[in-house]
């Protein structure tokens, strides 16, 4: 039986009144990340279109797809590097899943290096996802409206912006702060005046700071310290960082860091992706960036 026709048949027990009522978020979710709903626009205020807040959350979520595996690349070939130049790896299962596929930690390989990075990042975003979700369920179940699209940036966000090495405990307690904390907690999308993932991160960076700060978090090698463009900008000084890392290196990312954060060149192919399909507004990313540059200006002032 094809899919639309299932969907079809089972869309009136989960409406008011039917057995499955209170589960409608979940249906609702499924359904419409398949097809269209068929009320998308029903007055001349709307343009008829098939592209709903879902669809548009989605292609924002896609637009992370470059950092995210570039992300996953260069967490491999940090890791690799280490590895080749005598530290140890981390074990486990990931080394299990090393030998299997690449058969070995060489840096110049891009296969070794984006399986080793995708055994790190993969576990994050499957945890995120799993336990971000189930919080995004659970509120909408209680509230009685639809599962909120805006989860799908979020989760992905959320997982991009942390240490390839973050304890998975760690990632569950994060992003269950962030969405509960961050955003339920006032009501729910439209109504929190929090970033559920940097509310998360924010959490974890005081709550567990041996685990998402220093040098040796962003390198996922035993025994191994490596200070990140921006540590070592501050620790030492500019010159420092010039004879550290070249202003090329900082821009396509060849450096440490968060997963999907270090890749200048990745995120700006997000970004105009999304300002081509004007799901974002250059105003916005235009003052946001203008304010980030004059604060961190006026700070650097104050500190001199």
């Amino acid at each position: 039986m094809p899919i639309r026709q299932t969907l079809d048949n089972l869309e009136p027990h989960f409406h008011k009144g039917g057995r499955y009522e209170k589960f409608y978020p979940l249906f609702e979710a499924v359904d419409t990340i398949f097809y269209a709903p068929p009320n998308v626009a029903k007055t001349t205020a709307h343009v008829r279109d098939g592209v709903d807040l879902k669809r548009i959350m989605i292609t924002v979520w896609m637009c992370t797809f470059p950092a995210m595996l570039f992300g996953m690349w260069n967490a491999g070939w940090q890791a690799n590097t280490a590895i080749d130049a005598g530290f140890s790896s981390m074990g486990g299962w990931r080394e299990a899943i090393m030998m299997t596929l690449a058969g070995g930690h060489d840096p110049g390989s891009l296969w070794a290096n984006f399986v080793l990075g995708a055994t790190y990042f993969l576990p994050i975003y499957l945890v995120t996802f799993a336990v971000g979700g189930f919080w995004e369920v659970l509120f909408a179940i209680k509230r009685g409206h639809e599962v909120n699209e805006g989860f799908f940036v979020t989760s992905v966000l959320f997982a991009l912006i942390l240490p390839a090495t973050i304890p998975l405990w760690q990632v569950a307690l994060g992003i269950t702060f962030g969405i509960v904390i961050g955003k339920e907690i006032f009501g729910g999308t439209g109504k929190n005046f929090l970033n559920p993932a940097l509310t998360g991160r924010a959490f974890l960076y005081f709550a567990y700071p041996a685990q998402i700060s220093g040098d040796a978090v962003w390198v996922a090698a035993d025994g191994y310290s490596g200070a990140t463009a921006l540590s070592i900008a501050f620790q030492d000084g500019m010159a420092s960082l010039a004879s550290t890392f070249s202003w090329w290196d900082a821009f396509l990312g060849f450096v440490p860091g968060s997963v999907g954060e270090t890749s200048t060149l990745a995120i700006l192919i997000g970004a105009v992706v999304l300002l081509w399909t004007r799901i974002a507004s250059w105003r916005i990313m235009l003052g946001v960036f203008l304010g980030m540059v004059a604060t961190s200006a006026l700070f650097n002032l104050s500190l001199r």
